[in-house]
């Protein structure tokens, strides 16, 4: 998809979101943060979108956000004013082909329900493990396309329909995998009909 596109439909889907993506991607929104409210230190959330799940990051982390849409992150930031959450400290707009932080500076880098929205993932997930600490944890919630059965089938009819849905549905995971010095740590996948993977990568020291 190319970034105009990326923006058009997040304007569209701005208002609604909480109550239509939103609620359908909780699941994998909470095994996220669950995970990352277990560990230390910065966090970078690429795609923030709406702030959906910052407020459920706990006290003890320091929180960055980002989201190439300002409508999106107009919602997230009404959020992060009305819930005072004041260990989220920075929501800016960017480009997440093009990291405005330093090499090595997040414990944990994550994008819930992203790398098959953007343009160029693979240089999305190349910049993701250059600002992930040694040692540290790159994580991606996503769907990723079947190869065979009902839902696979459907995955190739709305296909074409990328640029109209904001996202597509016949993202193949490899195109995520194979960063530098990034190894798959965990994959497993949940409900609803275990459409998404929970994806751990780990930064190698």
């Amino acid at each position: 998809m190319e970034i105009s596109a990326v923006k058009n439909s997040y304007k569209r889907w701005a208002p609604v979101y909480d109550k239509t993506f939103g609620a359908i991607t909780r699941i994998g929104r909470r095994k996220a943060v669950e995970y990352i409210n277990a560990h230390q230190g910065r966090v970078l959330e690429i795609g923030v979108g709406t702030g959906l799940s910052l407020p459920h990051y706990k006290t003890h982390l320091e929180i960055t956000g980002i989201d190439v849409s300002s409508d999106m992150l107009d919602k997230a930031r009404e959020k992060v004013a009305d819930l005072k959450l004041q260990h989220v400290v920075e929501l800016r707009e960017m480009d997440a082909r093009f990291l405005d932080f330093p090499d090595n500076h997040f414990d944990t880098v994550v994008a819930m329900y992203l790398v098959s929205v953007v343009p160029e993932p693979e240089k999305v997930v190349a910049e993701m493990a250059r600002v992930c600490k040694p040692g540290g944890s790159v994580l991606i919630i996503n769907h990723f396309k079947r190869e065979k059965g009902v839902l696979a089938i459907f995955e190739r009819i709305f296909a074409p329909l990328s640029n109209v849905l904001g996202w597509h549905s016949d993202f193949d995971m490899n195109r995520v995998l194979g960063a530098n010095k990034l190894e798959v740590a965990e994959r497993k996948s949940f409900p609803p009909l275990k459409m998404f993977t929970f994806l751990l990568q780990k930064k190698a020291s």
